[in-house]
């Protein structure tokens, strides 16, 4: 064994991953990248099929945010936040306001004020303790305190959510796999259901060899059902004070995608109750989901809000933000919302809450750069190409019984394995499929990671019409041999 991978296994402890099962064979070892390629410490070849959890953009070592940070490097890498302002974190905020509000500015709601911390969950967390704060303040110039601390300000998100692994994010998820644990120290929030098309109790048709979203029979049930908690908070006297949701498609839920219309109905519910809505574009955000194949449009959105016309009051950024080369997030949100922590020093009105390494000059600079990219013409044309092509490449999966559904939205796709198309029996989690076959698609070059038995495959957006067929044919490979 690698001496690496030695010293790997006698200190680290890797995140989301049984450790005796990881002790029980080498690791593989990353020692450098180039594009969408990846290479181990033998220096065998991999193609980065899931962009390194979601995160790398434009491919690895790409020149022109190396040239970027190198330049950041001769001036500084870091200088704090508190009590300081600095370039590249200033240039930074006013390019993601920019973008946020784009011309897809809705009812007048302007995203103005950016917080930048380190990573998706803290960009959650941020949004949570301002969305609390203020619902806070707001209701108590009508409400007692006793009224404020029998009711205290209450949270609705998706059944099956997944926003970040701090005590507050962790207790806006609905995922007992990972969130069960901590149940005694979390404060309660509530859950409504999910569009998850494919395993949808209320559609009435039979599996197809197509995207369940296209056949869906249904009458928006699951609209309704948000209507009636929304309704049913309000009688208690409590309303909610925010609704959180990740746009067009959830991630750790399983790669499930919304079918048009519902985030725009579900939203203007949420408003029309008076909740804040605070959107986790944590994966969705800088060009990863688009949800119409056919694109024409020379500027594309980078967020995928902007697709249904709306607007939140917060949000949240990180993963895609400096193009997967350093820990950032940003929490954006409204003029609104920030005066509300406006007064006289003594009245402690200010928002407590700051990381050590907020607005880090390193990280700003790749962000610029990445952002630079993402607007160009090249890059525009780049993804379009890449998203038409995924689509098409993913037609040749439907060939195997054991595949359920095919979700994509944009340049996310979630291949779901069941034991029979026809009926959706799912495997059991102890039999380890969706592990079984990234861990064959590994030993073929290609490398990504499972949500449960949902194959992920989310490609670097430099990634070329053959590595993107070599991606798909070593998934169907390992889907044969596993099977």
């Amino acid at each position: 064994m690698n001496k690496l991978a030695q010293l790997d296994h006698a200190h680290v402890w890797h995140p989301f991953t049984q450790m005796r099962d990881w002790l029980k064979r080498e690791p593989i070892v990353i020692t450098s990248g180039s594009g969408a390629v990846l290479r181990d410490v033998y220096g065998k070849e991999y193609l980065d099929a899931n962009a390194s959890i979601w995160t790398n953009l434009h491919g690895h070592r790409h020149p022109q945010i190396n040239v970027a940070i190198d330049r950041q490097l001769q001036k500084i890498a870091h200088s704090s936040a508190l009590g300081f302002a600095n370039e590249p974190a200033s240039l930074l905020a006013g390019k993601l306001v920019q973008a946020a509000n784009s011309k897809f500015k809705i009812n007048n709601l302007k995203l103005s004020k950016v917080f930048f911390s380190d990573n998706g969950s803290t960009a959650l967390e941020v949004a949570l303790k301002l969305a609390y704060q203020f619902s806070w303040r707001v209701r108590s110039a009508t409400c007692s305190p006793a009224l404020m601390k029998k009711f205290p300000p209450r949270f609705l998100s998706l059944d099956g959510a997944y926003h970040g692994d701090t005590i507050g994010a962790v207790s806006l998820g609905h995922i007992d796999l990972f969130h069960k644990a901590y149940g005694g120290i979390l404060f309660k929030t509530d859950k409504v259901m999910s569009p998850y098309c494919y395993r949808c109790p209320f559609n009435r048709t039979k599996p197809e060899r197509a995207d369940a979203r296209q056949y869906r029979k249904c009458h928006w049930e699951c609209v309704g059902l948000v209507e009636k908690k929304f309704a049913a908070q309000k009688k208690k006297g409590n309303p909610f004070a925010a609704f959180v949701f990740e746009p067009l498609m959830q991630g750790a839920a399983g790669m499930i995608p919304q079918p048009d219309g519902w985030l725009k109905q579900t939203t203007d519910i949420a408003r029309a109750h008076g909740a804040l809505l605070i959107a986790d574009e944590v994966m969705t955000g800088f060009g990863r989901v688009n949800s119409k194949l056919k694109i024409t449009n020379s500027k594309l959105p980078l967020f995928a809000c902007q697709q249904e016309n709306v607007q939140p009051d917060f949000l949240c950024l990180a993963k895609g933000l400096t193009g997967g080369y350093l820990p950032m997030a940003a929490t954006l949100t409204t003029q609104k919302n920030f005066d509300a922590f406006l007064g006289e020093y003594e009245e402690f009105k200010t928002f407590f809450h700051g990381h050590s390494f907020t607005g880090n000059q390193l990280g700003a600079a790749a962000a610029l750069a990445s952002l630079e990219l993402l607007q160009s013409k090249k890059s525009i044309q780049q993804r379009t190409q890449l998203q038409k092509n995924l689509h098409t490449e993913l037609q040749s999966l439907w060939s195997l019984p054991c595949v359920g559904d095919i979700r994509q939205v944009g340049l996310v796709a979630g291949i779901e394995l069941v034991k029979n198309w026809r009926t959706r029996e799912p495997f059991a989690l102890r039999e380890r499929t969706g592990i079984r076959v990234c861990e064959a698609m590994a030993k073929r070059g290609v490398l990504t990671r499972p949500v449960g038995n949902v194959i992920v495959l989310m490609p670097p957006y430099c990634t070329t019409k053959p590595q993107l067929q070599t991606m798909v044919s070593t998934l169907r490979e390992a889907v044969a041999e596993v099977m």
